[in-house]
């Protein structure tokens, strides 16, 4: 099984574009102690001919210009033979507009997030004719490309931030560790090999400790390095378990929450602007790769 990250960012990439924060001021100064992001996207296969993309981040296009095996090999064709969506964030999402252009293609989610697409007339772009919207059930195998079979599971979470309402938005009335079909991770199994993605995840629980165990890669939110590193930084109020995502660090963060598990390769993905993380030589990198974990980049080949 070949995973191809396309893109390892949160929503807003890095730098973002309207940011100029401590690391994101790195980026723009072209410091080589950073590297570009684009919003976190993965691509999957098992022949190297034919692929599934899990999420579609709004840089979809140039993602597909980065990676030729998902590039056409005739008139009018596409390796990509499928799309999972672990959520309806805007960043997972947008680059379905961008796939416009009559191609075949299977959209799978969950039946929640199907109705969040079919709630917006954007998406009709996709006519019905051409993409097959596909419902997938919480605890169902399905084939999501040739060779390889998925799974998908709830993991505690929220809404999109779109969805909450404004009086929500704007007092921050919201659960944030629910679990049901808004926010799901994704298990990949070919050839022998086992694979979570899990970019979205607000907590640690029994049951996703038991899935996470022995499994020979975990892809997983690293959005934040602390809890209050937004508000630390000065570019916003909410905190990460507000916006439904673990920290890296801390009692209650990923590193400590995946301490003492048996897992093959620990990878970091959909990691903040303002995550210190992503700089080179810097104190959290080095914490990070300490305890194990990689910090995914765009354009990451992991082959399993």
């Amino acid at each position: 099984m070949r995973l191809a990250m396309l893109g390892s960012a949160a929503g807003g990439g890095y730098p973002q574009w309207n940011c100029r924060c401590r690391v994101c001021a790195l980026a723009w100064d072209n410091d080589p102690r950073v590297r570009r992001r684009t919003q976190t996207s993965m691509a999957v296969s098992a022949d190297g001919e034919s692929w599934a993309l899990v999420n579609c981040a709004p840089e979809i296009l140039a993602q597909i210009q980065g990676l030729p095996a998902l590039q056409p090999k005739a008139l009018r064709h596409s390796p990509v033979a499928s799309v999972l969506l672990t959520n309806a964030d805007i960043d997972h999402v947008a680059g379905l507009l961008s796939l416009r252009e009559a191609q075949p293609f299977t959209l799978l989610a969950t039946p929640a997030v199907h109705e969040v697409l079919r709630a917006s007339a954007a998406f009709d772009v996709l006519a019905p004719e051409v993409v097959t919207r596909t419902p997938v059930e919480l605890g169902t195998s399905f084939d999501l490309v040739a060779g390889v079979v998925a799974e998908i599971f709830p993991v505690p979470g929220k809404i999109a931030l779109y969805l909450e309402g404004g009086d929500i938005r704007a007092h921050g009335e919201v659960q944030t560790a629910i679990e049901g079909e808004q926010t799901i991770g994704v298990e990949l199994r070919a050839g022998g090999a086992r694979v979570l993605f899990i970019p979205g995840c607000a907590r640690m629980t029994d049951a996703l400790r038991a899935r996470i165990e022995g499994a020979d890669a975990v892809l997983f939110d690293g959005t934040l390095w602390r809890d209050d590193e937004m508000v630390q930084a000065g570019v916003g109020t909410k905190t990460g378990r507000r916006m439904g995502h673990m920290s890296m660090s801390g009692e209650e963060g990923s590193i400590a929450a995946f301490a003492g598990l048996d897992v093959g390769r620990k990878i970091y993905v959909h990691i903040n602007n303002t995550n210190p993380a992503l700089i080179e030589g810097s104190d959290e990198r080095i914490a990070a790769n300490r305890a194990g974990w990689e910090i995914a980049e765009d354009g990451m080949d992991i082959v399993l």
